[in-house]
């Protein structure tokens, strides 16, 4: 988008206040942030949503290693400035995405990349990042490293061949065999720089797959090993990334209130940090709208003990990132009207103010 001021007029919302009015109202604690999140070419639509509904913002794709620096000499600031400018205009506070992750460059990707170069990249990357944005009073949160598990195996996420495929190849830079966790040195490396180079900026470790705990156990002893070495970890996120009737399903919703006190109780902030459901044939709008509301109900119950924050990822079905019209998951229609699930969580946030 050529601004994320301009935008055209929106749909507006009935009976009743923004989801960033409700949470400005009666959230009053600073440990609930409600987000959402697009990138800043998406429809200038979408920025007039964001700057209406959340004053916690996660830009897509924009602080990302394959959008910063997409190659060696090779440096692009224009849209992650943008970001921190336009939040500064608007009230809001960001959540940098993903930097050290699969959203790596093509480059990094290229399968007779070396350990050497890698290793430069990751240092160059991270350390131009954190010096560039700690102490912006517009940056809360980072996630140091992102999807680092491949969470229906339950394994150390890495690469896979060629360059256009889902893949983590910084595993090339080894794995510390001297722990029986045998974490890819790249998880140390990154959050050595940013404990270094970002002090003042929370450092997250994001997660996606399920909120079982054979998959989280992992990350626990992640978040131990890191501070077994004297690394900062300030919280963990869940991609939460699931189907209609997610909560129904199993423990789900047990094994999420679980994961959410088991995170305050060892001193680590919790934040729902990519929310979709996804509705595929069928489109049971109401239905979608209780899985999003169970979801965030959850959290909020849990924001006595720590800080919790909740962001759906892209607004509107017209713009996700699974270009698919079939796999709805947004809490914007394709004409950018409030669907069901954006009154469902409106209500739970009133609900739960108490």
């Amino acid at each position: 988008m050529s601004s994320i001021v301009a935008a055209p007029e929106l749909v507006p919302i009935q009976n009743g206040m923004s989801l960033r009015a409700i949470t400005a109202k009666y959230y009053l604690e600073g440990n609930v942030y409600i987000g959402g999140t697009t990138s800043w070419e998406k429809p200038s639509r979408t920025s007039g949503l964001l700057d209406r509904e959340f004053s916690y913002i996660t830009p897509e794709n924009d602080f990302k290693h394959e959008m910063v620096h997409p190659g060696p000499g090779i440096w692009n600031w224009k849209y992650a400035d943008a970001w921190i400018k336009s939040a500064a205009e608007h009230g809001q506070v960001i959540r940098i995405h993903g930097p050290i992750s699969p959203q790596c460059s093509t480059w990094a990707k290229a399968d007779h990349r070396t350990a050497a170069e890698l290793e430069k990249s990751l240092y160059d990357y991270m350390t131009a990042l954190c010096q560039r944005y700690n102490g912006v009073p517009q940056v809360k949160w980072m996630d140091v490293v992102n999807e680092t598990i491949e969470a229906r195996k339950n394994v150390w996420f890495g690469p896979k061949k060629g360059t256009d495929r889902w893949e983590n190849p910084w595993t090339i830079l080894g794995f510390d065999e001297s722990d029986p966790l045998r974490p890819p040195r790249y998880i140390k490396m990154a959050f050595e720089i940013a404990n270094a180079h970002a002090p003042d900026i929370k450092q997250i470790i994001n997660q996606h797959g399920s909120v079982s705990p054979s998959l989280w156990n992992r990350i626990f002893d992640l978040v131990d090993y890191l501070r077994g070495h004297g690394l900062r970890v300030d919280g963990i996120g869940w991609q939460a990334h699931v189907n209609l009737g997610w909560e129904k399903e199993g423990t789900n919703l047990k094994d999420l209130e679980a994961l959410i006190e088991r995170a305050h109780a060892n001193d680590l902030s919790f934040h729902v940090t990519e929310n979709n459901v996804w509705l595929r044939k069928a489109k049971d709008y109401e239905g979608q709208a209780k899985t999003f509301a169970a979801i965030l109900r959850t959290l909020l119950s849990k924001r006595d003990s720590g800080e919790v924050t909740w962001n759906v990822w892209n607004l509107s079905d017209d713009d996700s990132w699974i270009e698919n019209r079939h796999l709805d998951g947004c809490i914007f229609d394709y004409d950018y009207a409030p669907k069901p699930a954006y009154y469902a969580l409106r209500e739970v946030l009133l609900e739960m103010k108490d």
